[in-house]
């Protein structure tokens, strides 16, 4: 099993490395958008570009200039995205509103919570809430940690050489993978499929159409695993719902819980355990202060948590009603673009909100987003890198970047921001 996980885990590396380096720009289905439009998305290194904070600043709630018969408007204030967010009855966030539109259509339809609304997002929530709390999620700690370790030994054996090993690669892929196939008691051998399904939903270099067609081929996996679980319910996720609720729950809707899942814990935490890493061998002082103080990574991984905000822009809402936020007339069939990261900069949160400070009393940041629709597995998340990140420098303490940072190369035009890969030498 080791081997055969060893070459699946060196095989996704290469499907992942040959994803985000193919070259050209293919905005085929977004050639129409202005660069207003898709400035949410974009970065200089590891901060939003400064547009956005003038943005914020000026007009928290502004209106994009999309050439579509609705208004698009794009919030970047922090307590104007919890306005929208916390109006679950005001927005509608479901699939339907879609279609037609940026190429999607009714068979594209990802189900799970991320695209539903109430009734159907409290009923699947209910089911899935359960095995996010922490007393279920404690079974998986020791294995947690098992494959943080197991990462860290392939990582030393890849530096034997002395050669520069890829973060990306061998520690931040594979760990939330590894776990997400725990979680939901997916074989180990199929995890490769999984990641570049992952990765490619929220790519958007080969266009929309690409990105809907993650979806369908990942909803197709999974219905193939809801039957194998129908069978032999195991003791993941999956065959968990499947002994507690049996047929009332459809097949169609275990796929796409299993499916929102993958999608919200695989892409979301392997960014984040890179770009954190990045973060930390920037400054040798929270390096090192990680390294040493055992009480440390909560409050790193929450300001981590805050400063990255790996996802960029919720899911787009849809006013279902006349309605005013901070003062501004939104209109019933106008689309609501958030942008968590701008928000999580704002300056109502503090001062130098622009800056990594692990020694500030971190706010309420929106990186797991809010509302009814706020990411269910934060808490696994928070694990997985509480568990990673003094792990990676305890290992290395001596660990630093193999190229300068200006030749990093980091995602472009992607809902989930994320470096394609981080060189480093492990002896420093």
């Amino acid at each position: 099993m080791t081997t055969l996980r060893s070459r699946i885990i060196a095989w996704a590396g290469r499907l992942y490395m040959a994803r985000t380096r193919k070259k050209g720009f293919d905005l085929s289905r977004m050639s129409f958008l202005p660069e207003s439009v898709l400035m949410p998305l974009r970065r200089h290194g590891l901060d939003p570009v400064g547009e956005l904070a003038t943005v914020r600043e000026k007009e928290p709630i502004s209106k994009l200039p999309v050439p579509l018969a609705a208004n698009v408007w794009l919030v970047t204030g922090y307590d104007e995205v919890k306005a929208v967010l916390g109006k679950a009855n005001a927005f509608s966030s479901d699939f339907t509103n879609l279609i037609g539109q940026a190429g999607a259509s009714t068979d594209q339809n990802p189900g799970g919570l991320g695209f539903a609304d109430p009734p159907v997002h409290t009923r699947l929530r209910r089911l899935l809430t359960p095995e996010f709390t922490m007393r279920r999620l404690g079974r998986l700690t020791p294995r947690i940690h098992e494959i943080v370790t197991e990462r860290l030994d392939a990582m030393e054996k890849a530096g034997s050489s002395g050669e520069p090993v890829d973060i990306v690669e061998t520690f931040a892929l594979p760990i939330p993978s590894l776990v997400i196939c725990e979680l939901l008691g997916v074989p180990y051998e199929d995890r490769a499929d999984f990641e570049r399904l992952s990765a490619a939903r929220f790519d958007l270099f080969s266009g929309a159409n690409a990105s809907f067609g993650a979806i369908s081929e990942s909803l197709a996996y999974f219905r193939e695993v809801v039957k194998k679980q129908r069978q032999n319910p195991g003791d993941g996720l999956l065959g968990m719902i499947v002994k507690e609720h049996g047929d009332s729950v459809s097949d169609e809707e275990l796929a796409g819980l299993a499916d929102g899942v993958l999608t919200g814990g695989f892409e979301t935490t392997a960014s984040m355990l890179a770009l954190g890493a990045l973060v930390l061998l920037q400054d040798e002082s929270h390096f090192a202060a990680l390294k040493d103080d055992d009480e440390a990574a909560e409050r790193y991984v929450e300001e981590l948590l805050r400063y990255l905000t790996v996802v960029q822009v919720a899911f787009p809402r849809f006013a279902r009603e006349d309605m005013e936020i901070a003062g501004v007339p939104i209109a019933k069939g106008d689309v609501v673009l958030c942008s968590l990261s701008g928000a999580d900069r704002d300056g109502k949160l503090g001062p130098d909100m622009e800056r990594f400070d692990p020694s500030r009393n971190v706010p309420s940041h929106l990186a797991f987003g809010y509302g009814i629709h706020r990411c269910v597995g934060a808490e696994l998340a928070r694990m997985e890198l509480r568990a990673a990140y003094p792990a990676l420098v305890r290992r290395f303490p001596n660990m630093r970047l193999a190229v300068e940072p200006d030749a990093l190369a980091f995602r472009k035009l992607s809902i989930v921001y994320g470096i394609e890969s981080l060189p480093v030498h492990l002896d420093g």
